[in-house]
């Protein structure tokens, strides 16, 4: 039972630290919109549908679970997209709730469309809650045994807070053809840091930095190389992703596509991880699993969480224009 205590205790320490964080994904490339608000918009397509979803630490406590929806379209050389997303962690069912609107706009650097830029800006609704009542303080323990019914001497205001954020991002592309470019970019986010504190104090949600490159390179008539990476800084947090996956063409026709992925990749400090996917057409499904190697290991047993993604695409029919030529009558 002493056990149980400190590791609960452990726990909700880790948690509390992460309380300035924002959620973060191993498939990153896989959840456009969250990466950057440029992304509204940018896919061969009309309309696009994305979910995602994540569980972490389950083998150590509660659940971290992470779920995400996102759709987007495009108007000519103009993005719109909506994003949804449900974050909870730990035994105080530490809630996170946002909805964000993204508007991008499309740039031709070259009249060819070979380089091109796709600035955009985000607004959104940021919404946590907490049980306090479930969760163990250090104080209800007195050195000999735990007693729930002990005063914890938290003095919190509030168990919920509802704020606004701001963030703007662009992107860059260069673009050869399907299977040779680069797309980069970058993002800020929480722009007017906005105060999600429980307790009286005020306490500022930081600014976080998002950097992030992505390549896909052929190799040959079946294969293709895609090394991407991305970095996101926010407050005294720093995290690096990067890696690369195979794509394996099973078939290339203007009737069917299928395609395959399998990955690498390396989160500093914290986990490595497997990334498995499948094109069909114009549906995507991914899924990944992170083995941690950080300093909860011996709670984890290297156990870290496993991530799915899914996609699809509408393009809607465009009949070609035809225009019809008045043949003059000749008398």
């Amino acid at each position: 039972m002493t056990k149980r205590i400190f590791l609960s205790i452990l726990v909700f320490s880790f948690f509390q630290i992460s309380f300035g964080q924002d959620v973060h994904w191993s498939q990153f490339n896989d959840n456009q919109l969250f990466q950057n608000p440029g992304q509204a918009g940018h896919f061969d397509g009309d309309y696009r549908f994305i979910a995602n979803y994540r569980d972490q630490w389950r083998s150590v406590t509660i659940p971290f679970s992470t779920f995400s929806m996102s759709a987007d379209a495009k108007f000519k050389n103009y993005g719109v997209g909506l994003l949804l997303s449900h974050d909870q962690a730990g035994d105080g069912k530490f809630r996170t709730v946002e909805v964000q609107g993204n508007f991008s706009r499309l740039f031709k650097i070259t009249k060819d469309s070979v380089h091109t830029i796709r600035p955009g800006i985000n607004f959104g609704m940021n919404h946590r809650q907490i049980n306090w009542d479930a969760l163990y303080f250090d104080n209800q323990y007195n050195g000999y045994i735990f007693d729930p019914s002990a005063a914890t001497n938290e003095t919190y205001q509030s168990d919920r807070k509802t704020n606004i954020s701001i963030g703007v991002g662009s992107l860059y592309e260069w673009r050869k053809n399907e299977r040779f470019k680069v797309l980069s970019g970058f993002g800020i986010y929480n722009l007017n840091r906005p105060n999600q504190g429980f307790y009286t104090e005020k306490i500022q949600r930081d600014i976080r930095f998002t950097l992030f490159a992505k390549g896909t390179f052929k190799i040959n008539k079946k294969w293709d190389a895609v090394p991407s990476l991305q970095f996101n800084n926010q407050g005294i947090y720093r995290e690096l992703l990067l890696g690369g996956s195979a794509k394996y063409y099973l078939t290339k026709t203007a009737k069917v596509y299928q395609a395959l992925y399998g990955g690498v990749w390396y989160r500093n400090r914290d986990a490595a991880y497997l990334t498995f996917g499948y094109d069909y057409k114009d549906f995507f499904a991914g899924i990944s699993y992170d083995i941690n190697y950080s300093k909860l290991v011996p709670a984890s047993r290297a156990r870290g969480g496993i991530e799915i993604a899914v996609r699809y695409i509408i393009r809607t029919f465009k009949p070609k224009r035809i225009i019809h030529r008045v043949c003059p009558d000749y008398i």
